[in-house]
Formats: C-alpha cells, sequence, structure tokens
C-alpha cells in the first residue's frame, strides 16, 4: 500500500516466473533450492518479480476483504476456532511452557502424536458431556439454533493441569449416559 505495483517488472520476468512454478510443480526442483538461490541475491529480478505478484495478490484480497462482510464473518470465525484450539494446547500441553524445545525428528513427532492424543481425548470428554446437557428437556426447549450453532467441543475451563485429580478407579465418569460401574466389594 505504500506504493504502485511494478507491473513492468512481472511482465519483463513472466517467463522465468513461469519457467520456476513449471519445475516446482514438476518437481525437478525443490521450493528450498530455488529460495536459496534467490535469498543469495533478493535483488534478483525474478525475485523481485514474484514479490510484485505476491503485493498484487495480497492487495486483491485485502480489497475483497474490506468490501464482502462475509468473508470478514467467515474469516473471523476461523480465527476465533484456531485460537480456542491453540488456547487449549496451551492448557493441555503445558510442559517447557507450550513450546516443543527439541529438533530432533524422533522427538517432534513424538510431541505432535501426545498433543494429538490429549486433543483428541479433551474433544471426546466435551462432546460427551455436551450431549449429556442437549438430552436434557429443559436445556432442548431453551437453546434455539444459533445457540447451537454457537456449541464448540473446544472449550477447557475444566481442565487443570497443575491441580490435583483424584481418581476412583472403581467408579466410572458418568458421561455418555453410562451407569456408574460397582463398587468394590459391591458386587451386583
Amino acid at each position: 500500500m505504500t506504493r504502485p505495483i511494478k507491473w513492468e517488472l512481472i511482465e519483463q520476468n513472466y517467463d522465468q516466473m513461469i519457467k520456476y512454478a513449471t519445475a516446482i510443480k514438476q518437481g525437478t526442483a525443490s521450493t528450498e533450492a530455488i529460495l536459496r538461490r534467490f535469498t543469495e541475491s533478493a535483488s534478483h529480478p525474478t525475485y523481485q518479480a514474484m514479490l510484485e505478484v505476491g503485493r498484487a495478490q495480497k492487495t486483491i484480497f485485502v480489497a475483497r476483504y474490506l468490501r464482502l462482510r462475509e468473508l470478514q464473518r467467515e474469516i473471523q470465525e476461523g480465527l476465533n476456532v484456531v485460537e480456542s484450539s491453540n488456547g487449549a494446547n496451551s492448557v493441555i500441553f503445558y510442559g517447557k511452557g507450550g513450546d516443543i524445545a527439541t529438533n530432533r525428528r524422533e522427538e517432534l513427532e513424538m510431541s505432535v502424536l501426545c498433543l494429538r492424543i490429549l486433543q483428541a481425548a479433551l474433544v471426546y470428554i466435551n462432546t460427551l458431556m455436551l450431549q449429556d446437557v442437549l438430552a436434557d428437556p429443559e436445556w432442548a426447549k431453551l437453546l434455539k439454533p444459533a445457540d447451537r450453532r454457537g456449541l464448540t467441543p473446544l472449550f477447557r475451563q475444566h481442565v487443570q493441569p497443575y491441580g490435583e485429580v483424584r481418581l476412583d478407579v472403581a467408579k466410572r465418569l458418568p458421561l455418555g449416559g453410562s451407569a456408574p460401574a460397582p463398587e468394590a466389594g459391591n458386587p451386583e
């Protein structure tokens, strides 16, 4: 937005940009190799032309965003979901400040897989709790369709990562309408 797009630069380097894009698409050159070539010389004319194409695309997007209220809402809703998910991740993946503090591939994979398991467990438990609430006729009368659309299993206020958890393995959680297990030493 600080200056006009240099269309003549794009026009002069169009064939080279197509050549690089085709090489990436066909797999004859990696994106990393091409970027490495450009980072050695940031003043490379083809690189500058690609930056101008990026500026043009960004300008088109910003113009659409400012004009279309529906696009603004869609982006805001997506951002809200991502923020909620990231907030939940910071609660359930709290070791080392929630950061993955390694660059070793095996440790990264293990950390991400563990985080996914925790995410799935949180969403599953939350879904069961929501289903129990929605099965109650009193709530069915109170909730309007807009309220139901706003429900999400991505809440985390009930999670206490640093708190004490008292677990009685002889009892089941009353989720999903399941009956509690018999007390230990009291067979039915």
